[in-house]
Formats: C-alpha cells, sequence, structure tokens
C-alpha cells in the first residue's frame, strides 16, 4: 500500500478540495446566484449541472443520474485496475489520483443530488466557457498529464 501513497494523497485531496469548496458555494450563494470574483474575467456562480462534464448530455431523461453513476464508477474501477497493472510507473499516480479524486467529487454529488454543482465562471468579451467545478478541472488535468506523458514516451520509443 505503500507504494500508491502518492495515488491516495492526490485522489484524497482533490475529492475533498472539490466537496469542500462546492461546499462553500452552497453556503454562501443560491442556485443561479453569480458573484464575480475579477471583473471580466472570472464569476463565482451556483448552477447544478444535469450533464457530464461542461453540461455534456443534460437534458438525457430520467437514466441519467444510474448512467453516469454506473460510467463513473466503471472508470474508478478502470483506474484501480491501471494502477495495480502499472503501479511501478510512479509518474502515473498523480494524474490518476486527479482523475480518480475528480470522478470521487462528482459521484458523492450525483449520489446526493442527482445532479453536479458547478461555480466556476470563466469569460472574456463575448466567449463565455461553461460553468464547471474543482473536480472537472482536476478530471482534464490529469487527462491532459497522461496525454503528455503517453506523447513524450512514444517520442523517446521512436
Amino acid at each position: 500500500m505503500g507504494r500508491f501513497i502518492l495515488f491516495a494523497i492526490t485522489a484524497i485531496l482533490t475529492a475533498g478540495l472539490d466537496l469542500g469548496t462546492k461546499a462553500l458555494v452552497e453556503a454562501s450563494l443560491t442556485p443561479y446566484q453569480s458573484s464575480p470574483v475579477i471583473d471580466g474575467l472570472f464569476n463565482l456562480t451556483y448552477l447544478k449541472n444535469k450533464g457530464a462534464a461542461f453540461g455534456f448530455l443534460s437534458g438525457s431523461g430520467e437514466m441519467r443520474v444510474p448512467f453516469f453513476i454506473i460510467i463513473t464508477l466503471v472508470a474508478m474501477g478502470f483506474i484501480l485496475w491501471l494502477l495495480k497493472r502499472h503501479g511501478k510507473e510512479r509518474a502515473l499516480h498523480l494524474p490518476l489520483g486527479l482523475i480518480f479524486g475528480g470522478a470521487a467529487g462528482n459521484l458523492v454529488d450525483r449520489i446526493r443530488y442527482g445532479s453536479v454543482v458547478d461555480f466556476i465562471d470563466l469569460h472574456w468579451g463575448g466567449y463565455h466557457w461553461p460553468a464547471f467545478n474543482v473536480a472537472d478541472a482536476a478530471i482534464c488535468i490529469g487527462v491532459v498529464l497522461l496525454l503528455i506523458m503517453e506523447f513524450s514516451h512514444g517520442r523517446k520509443a521512436a
């Protein structure tokens, strides 16, 4: 177990930061309320997202919640399988921990609410990014790190 400590710490901190920031937003704002942090760039906006990351599949009916819960559990199981199979590759522990922790944070929301609390609202001029949360950001960062590792590993092998 000691060899998976970076993965475990990363996953726990990621899920904790995600759930903690969501709790602060829920305690401070009412649904759909927005509070500017950096004018013209960044607001805190309390939203409940019924879809996947960035609102994907948000209008997909009553099977949506069980579908997302099952997909999340399968993904988390796959991450644990990858960790078991490639656990000696310590570089994988941080990105897999970010993805696992983000998935866990959003899974808690799906089980509690049937949706996910989003609150990071970025915009610039006429451009507006869909609202997201710490879990979404951690998952994206983890995936990007894995892709960078894969592409850099591929170049070394060539």
